[in-house]
């Protein structure tokens, strides 16, 4: 039985850097951006987030990229 993974959604997640807690400890924060193209490539993503980044007041921390797929046995 052969299995196929097909791509049905994916969202951009911007990391921001909200300083530091009481302990010390980073806290961070999301923005979220859904209904991204699949068919967008990483360098495309990560443009865009740099892009937006700049709107922002703080700093961005990392970039995440979150597909979602459907498995689908192969007929």
């Amino acid at each position: 039985m052969a299995v196929i993974s097909q791509k049905t959604d994916a969202r951009l997640q911007l990391v921001f850097d909200k300083g530091v807690d009481a302990d010390g400890n980073m806290v961070l924060t999301r923005k979220s951006f859904n209904n991204v193209k699949i068919a967008a490539t990483n360098e495309q993503l990560y443009e865009v987030s740099n892009a937006l980044a700049t709107l922002q007041e703080r700093i961005l921390f990392k970039v995440e990229r979150n597909d979602q797929s459907l498995l689908l046995e192969e007929s």
